[in-house]
């Protein structure tokens, strides 16, 4: 979708995105073949397909949004805002965007995610927790040992990325409570004290972990789906 920014031809999605796509289509159709055969007297299924329907938007906007900033990541040479050129502190500016989209997108979309587990699966996450994540659903599902061939996959691919997350998070935090997460505020204040240039944050670091965190909310979802798409087979849902 935004490969027109760079000049560039729309690319054919990779494996992994095929799949998560095409699990989460099957169980939004199998949601609308449901209610129009009339089984849908709560209208429950119909909040599932507009969920599924849902996540899928935020999928691809994350994931372009990710593509947008590694992109404009590759234009920035200066260690510093103060050696920028006008042209490359736009570009900065606008990798800046991006990144900070996409990382704000990586939890708003687990947490979807989350919800929709929460009511799949009937955990009643709510009840332990009123205001709960998606990280909170999975240790719910976890401590009560709920659908463990799905709870156990999705377990190990959090621990995978771990790492990442974690640092995601505390910029995610940081641009949300306290200041722009691009700025390091005390740092700031003293080297402007004493003349010094200011240092870019660490981009490669923070691609390499964005770029993590997208396969790992891809992957959460491509787990989810595959096992709710089992369910509805089953006529579980």
């Amino acid at each position: 979708m935004l490969h027109f920014m760079f000049g560039e031809q729309e690319k054919e999605q990779n494996e992994a995105l095929t799949d998560t796509y095409t699990f989460m289509d099957q169980f939004a159709d199998a949601m609308v073949r449901r209610i129009k055969g009339g089984q849908d007297t709560t209208n429950k299924l119909r909040k599932f397909e507009i969920w599924t329907r849902g996540l899928r938007s935020s999928l691809m906007e994350l994931e372009q949004s990710q593509f947008a900033a590694s992109r404009f990541k590759e234009r920035i040479k200066s260690a510093s805002v103060d050696g920028m050129s006008g042209e490359e502190r736009l570009n900065y500016e606008r990798y800046v965007y991006f990144d900070k989209n996409s990382f704000i997108r990586v939890f708003s979309l687990l947490d979807k995610l989350g919800t929709l587990l929460n009511e799949l699966l009937d955990m009643k996450t709510e009840k332990v927790k009123p205001h709960f994540s998606y990280f909170t659903v999975l240790r719910h599902m976890r401590e009560r040992n709920a659908h463990p061939d799905l709870t156990w996959k999705l377990s190990a691919i959090k621990e995978q990325y771990k790492e990442p997350m974690n640092r995601l998070r505390k910029r995610r935090n940081t641009e949300i409570h306290y200041m722009n997460s691009e700025m390091q505020d005390d740092l700031i204040q003293n080297q402007r004290m004493y003349g010094e240039q200011i240092p870019l944050e660490n981009l490669s670091l923070q691609a390499d972990d964005l770029a993590a965190c997208l396969v790992m909310s891809i992957e959460s979802l491509r787990l989810t789906f595959q096992y709710a798409c089992v369910l509805m087979r089953n006529k579980t849902v």
